[in-house]
């Protein structure tokens, strides 16, 4: 039995081409980044880490409505507030609203099993304008059946500093500080199956220990 596979055979080509593509614009990105120095060794824009390899999402500037799409042609991200996003030249800002990324929630067809156990997450933040006393939630993971999040990072407006949640008892205590001069910071979260940490700009903030 022969069965012409012409189309599929085609659609496969645009989505290699595609990724190539998003490969090229990523791997640009710490070469530009004022944390590519201080990066910690074998952590996203250090000098012996390859950032593509392994990369299976990347949200940029493909944004419309309440979806922000994956350049990679995985899991779009969405909006939780109408209105509350809007797209810019370097991304999407967000006022008084958060992304959601459902990474966990593809049913039988899981594209990112692995996420359950060990993952790396990079985003460049830039928080604007006049900030709200108090904490400020930048990024977070959870489980889809827990309600709680493995772990928060934060930026605290009052004294300057980003926080990790949850702490534990071997938790290192915030040490990085928003600098004022910088509008952009690179933020690392990374998971190795039982303990969370985070990176601003090179510089760990914490730990946190999962049960």
């Amino acid at each position: 039995v022969s069965v012409l596979l012409t189309e599929q055979l085609k659609r496969v080509k645009e989505v290699l081409a595609t990724w190539k593509k998003v490969d090229d614009t990523v791997s640009k990105l710490c070469s530009t980044s004022s944390a590519a120095v201080s990066a910690p060794i074998g952590t996203a824009c250090s000098t012996n880490f390859n950032i593509t390899a392994g990369l299976v999402g990347f949200l940029s500037g493909n944004f419309s409505g309440k979806t922000w799409r994956d350049e990679y042609l995985g899991v779009n991200a969405t909006v939780k507030k109408d209105g509350g996003a809007e797209l810019t030249d370097n991304g999407v800002k967000f006022q008084g609203a958060s992304a959601e990324w459902p990474v966990g929630r593809q049913g039988e067809n899981q594209l990112y099993h692995f996420a359950n156990y060990s993952f790396t997450l990079v985003a460049t933040v830039s928080i604007q304008g006049e900030l709200k006393k108090g904490t400020i939630p930048v990024m977070g993971v959870r489980l889809d059946s827990e309600k709680e999040k493995l772990m928060e990072l934060s930026y605290n407006s009052e004294n300057n500093e980003w926080n990790l949640l949850p702490g534990g008892e071997d938790a290192e205590e915030p040490s990085s500080t928003l600098a004022t001069e910088r509008s952009q910071h690179v933020v690392i979260l990374i998971r190795n199956d039982t303990q969370g940490s985070a990176y601003v700009d090179g510089k760990r903030v914490g730990n946190a220990p999962f049960q």
